[in-house]
């Protein structure tokens, strides 16, 4: 399960952010995870909870925003949605397309730091 990792990786990106401003506690970790990025949110989102424990974001949460992939048709000028499992033709000239234009996203948007101890 490679999400290990990735929440790995976020958690100690978002304590590096947290001491940066001066505190060492964050929230909520906000992430944007594209459809085709091969990564399951839920297996993430469980994944975040073993990687936060003895860490500043020991009850952080974390929120995954998904994003659609879409393609780019250069004869129609328009996108599409691929779906999953990603259908790179285009729905109004049938044609297959190369350019894809959303959907690989799998980075940090946000981090909530959260309140400093007594």
């Amino acid at each position: 399960m490679h999400e290990l990792s990735i929440a790995t990786a976020i958690v100690e990106r978002a304590e590096e952010v947290a001491r940066a401003e001066g505190t060492d506690r964050v929230s909520a970790v906000t992430v944007r995870v594209g459809e085709l990025a091969g990564v399951v949110p839920d297996a993430l989102g469980f994944a975040f909870e073993v990687a936060r424990e003895g860490t500043a974001l020991a009850g952080a949460r974390l929120v995954v925003e998904q994003v659609t992939a879409y393609a780019y048709c250069v004869p129609c000028d328009q996108e599409f949605p691929v779906g999953m499992p990603p259908f790179f033709w285009c729905p109004h000239c049938d044609r297959p397309s190369q350019d894809l234009c959303s959907g690989r996203e799998l980075e940090i948007t946000g981090i909530e730091p959260g309140p400093v101890p007594a």
